[in-house]
């Protein structure tokens, strides 16, 4: 066993300032469906990908892989085959109540943003592996595990000053042939990051949210 890592000895007064400042800045965070071509160095997607990788997990496994995609032709590629399954989405497969939640946000078909972004990061969640990833050893809590790592990837492109978005296409089979990787690796979601596009807007009712008093109960 190891010494746990030291923390700053803070007051009361500093620990809230610092919580609120946090939370000031994750409060802008918006989803964005309109990105500029404007490159983003890879040293901020490493670090946003190693920020990911300190995220807790079950049983230290790490049950994650981050494919960075940069590559036109690997962004076109994975554009195509998004907007055939979400043409089969939108013309009924996803049924009438969920369409309906959808149409605040003016969503459709189309996602350009899937080629002009600079960077795709596609979030793997390995059912299999363990730390040495010898695609055989269980893996625990991959679900959450690789939940709270994507929470820790977006918070930290935030802090970067870019603008992400999560794309979660229905089935996601093809990221796994695209992005080369193996079949006990499930496709999670595609986490658009970069730059907003000139005049990018924010629906309205993305604005809405449920105030403290709502999301939490002190007992």
């Amino acid at each position: 066993m190891l010494p746990y890592p030291a923390l700053p000895d803070l007051t009361d007064g500093e620990q809230i300032s610092r919580a609120r400042i946090a939370f000031e800045s994750l409060r802008n965070r918006r989803s964005c469906r309109a990105f500029s071509n404007q490159a983003v160095p890879r040293e901020v997607i490493e670090y946003a990908i190693r920020a990911a990788g300190t995220a807790p997990n079950g049983a230290n496994h790490q049950p994650w892989h981050f494919a960075a995609v940069s590559s036109p032709d690997k962004k076109r590629a994975i554009r195509e085959a998004a907007e055939a399954e979400e043409r089969a989405f939108y013309a009924g497969k996803a049924g009438g109540e969920w369409l309906d939640a959808l149409e605040p946000l003016g969503t459709d078909a189309n996602k350009p943003f899937l080629e002009t972004a600079p960077w795709l990061i596609v979030v793997f969640a390995q059912r299999k592996g363990g730390i040495a990833e010898d695609g055989i050893t269980q893996n625990y809590y991959v679900n959450e595990s690789v939940g709270i790592a994507c929470g820790m990837l977006i918070s930290t492109l935030h802090e970067a000053g870019l603008a992400t978005l999560t794309h979660t296409p229905s089935p996601m089979g093809f990221l796994r042939r695209i992005c080369e990787r193996p079949e006990h690796e499930k496709p999670l979601m595609i986490v658009v990051a970069g730059h907003p596009a000139e005049g990018a807007t924010v629906p309205e009712h993305a604005m809405q949210k449920k105030p403290l008093e709502q999301i939490a109960s002190w007992l």
